[in-house]
């Protein structure tokens, strides 16, 4: 408890500890709910895990919602509002470093 509160303390005197911004991924897997779907989200899911990045994973099912991408084909994955995986499932190594780039 002492070392989380002098770690805290050190924290607040930085200078720069106001302009520090939580940077929090936003992903969405993209699809109806087909095996093809829940295989995508399962990676990504793990991907996360794996790479540690801190990130939000949401299931979108809704056909309307999903054409707002311009996606025809899924299952399809979108990053931080870009579409970067379209009707296919990557392995959680190439999500992973989709993560990470």
């Amino acid at each position: 408890m002492f070392v989380v509160l002098r770690i805290a303390n050190s924290i607040n005197k930085h200078p720069n500890f106001l302009n520090f911004k939580l940077v929090i991924m936003e992903i969405k897997v993209l699809g109806t709910g087909c095996a093809k779907c829940s295989a995508l989200e399962k990676a990504v899911k793990e991907a996360v895990e794996k790479t540690g990045v801190t990130a939000t994973v949401t299931k979108v099912e809704d056909i309307v919602e999903i054409m707002q991408f311009g996606v025809m084909t899924t299952p399809a994955l979108v990053i931080d509002g870009k579409v970067v995986v379209k009707g296919k499932v990557p392995t959680v190594d190439e999500l992973s470093k989709l993560l990470t780039s």
